[in-house]
């Protein structure tokens, strides 16, 4: 493109008219074009040109990807099992809570049945024997008491037999098991980490223990109200200690994994003070709820059947030494009915029970984590030194005093700690 510029000069010389015209024309510059040709390439450049073999790259890639995704769907599997058996749970916790509120009413309905039965029985009995002269209210007086006494003869031994209240703390003990392994469940799949099949297959024999330990049924699988000896209580499977964590090696602070000759040594004080004293204590208290309730099971019935055979023989004589036999028998059976399911005397065998099987388990699980000679395939040991304080209802450092003391106590030739290791129970 150009551009043209034009300038007109008027001169005012002596001739007018005369008229100058200069005009500049300005042409720019055209781009310089390189017309160079391209270089031929070599050998080199004709390597670098030529397309890479991209299959194995492409077969490593998808056998990554294939690891990757059977990787994701057998976690993803394990994720929804464990979903469901905490669903389980839940529910599991909502059926004891039911169930035990139901069994406490039965404990409050049958003792105030049996007790007023019982009573009415006995007024019947004594009125028996003042009523003189006409035979036929007087035998309807004694039948009747005499029924009176065996049907609570009768509801005794089935209350005795079921003991509610023992049924009752089974079901509180049972609901707060639950809701301990709800709470594992929950906590294993907040923490992030992929799931795995023995995290499925342990929550899954905890339940199955936890229903054996603590049945709902009544006939037929019943825990046994009267055994022979005192047995603790045992809800946990017999591999759940056997399981051993190992932590990633981004985990672990070091090979040791939080664990010293010295914090085995304090483990080992502490379940030694715990199987000497506390659990010998319940042993022992244990034994003792279960002698009384077997004789308060056993008086209660009898008592009421020698009133009902007693209330047979009433005469319309009053002084006779026949009527104090129903007086005397309704009114201790009703006093030692109250006094064994008012009392709740099962339910303390129960709680003694309960007690006696936590302490055997932090025994179980202390010995079975020691006996473990692999320090990374146990769990970390500052984290199970704190979990076995708080177990205990003591500081980490009340703890080591514990072990401390007891060692002390063994070296000087003492073998009786004047403390329990547990400040919970």
């Amino acid at each position: 493109m150009s551009s043209i510029q034009t300038s007109h000069v008027l001169s005012c010389s002596s001739l007018p008219s005369k008229r100058t015209i200069n005009a500049t024309i300005h042409v720019p510059k055209l781009p310089k074009i390189d017309f160079s040709a391209p270089k031929i390439p070599t050998i080199k450049h004709a390597k670098e040109l030529k397309p890479k073999d991209t299959t194995n790259n492409v077969n490593t890639q998808l056998h990554v990807d294939e690891q990757m995704h059977s990787g994701s769907t057998s976690s993803n599997k394990a994720l929804i099992q464990l979903y469901a058996i905490l669903e389980a749970v839940v529910d599991r916790v909502e059926m004891h809570n039911n169930i035990g509120e139901q069994r406490d009413n039965w404990n409050t309905l049958l003792l105030n049945s049996i007790n007023t039965i019982t009573l009415t029985a006995t007024t019947l009995a004594g009125v028996a024997a003042t009523f003189g002269g006409v035979p036929a209210p007087l035998f309807a007086l004694k039948l009747s008491s005499a029924l009176l006494f065996s049907a609570a003869t009768g509801m005794s031994l089935i209350m005795n037999k079921i003991q509610p209240s023992q049924l009752t703390e089974e079901q509180r003990n049972a609901s707060r098991l639950f809701r301990n392994l709800q709470s594992q469940i929950e906590t294993t799949i907040a923490l992030g980490n992929v799931p795995s099949e023995e995290d499925v297959k342990g929550a899954m024999e905890k339940v199955l223990a936890l229903d054996k330990a603590f049945p709902l049924p009544l006939l037929g699988v019943m825990l046994e109200k009267f055994p022979e000896k005192f047995e603790p209580a045992v809800w946990w499977p017999s591999t759940q200690f056997q399981k051993k964590n190992k932590l990633p090696q981004s985990q672990r602070t070091d090979k040791m994994n939080g664990w010293s000759e010295e914090l085995e040594v304090e483990m080992r004080e502490v379940i030694d003070v715990v199987k000497r004293k506390d659990i010998e204590d319940y042993d022992r208290l244990g034994n003792m709820a279960l002698k009384v309730n077997k004789m308060l099971a056993i008086a209660g019935p009898l008592l009421t059947g020698i009133a009902a055979t007693g209330s047979l023989f009433v005469e319309n004589n009053g002084s006779s030494w026949a009527v104090l036999v129903p007086l005397i028998a309704g009114s201790l059976a009703a006093a030692i009915n109250s006094f064994e399911h008012g009392g709740q005397v099962g339910m303390v065998f129960e709680m003694y029970r309960a007690s006696g099987g936590f302490f055997k388990m932090l025994e179980t699980h202390v010995e079975s984590t020691l006996e473990e000679k692999d320090l990374e395939r146990r769990e970390n040991g500052e984290l199970f030194e704190m979990k076995m304080a708080l177990k205990l209802g003591r500081s980490v450092s009340q703890l080591k005093e514990l072990a401390s003391k007891s060692a002390s106590y063994r070296m000087e030739g003492v073998h009786e700690i004047d403390e329990f290791a547990s400040k919970l129970f």
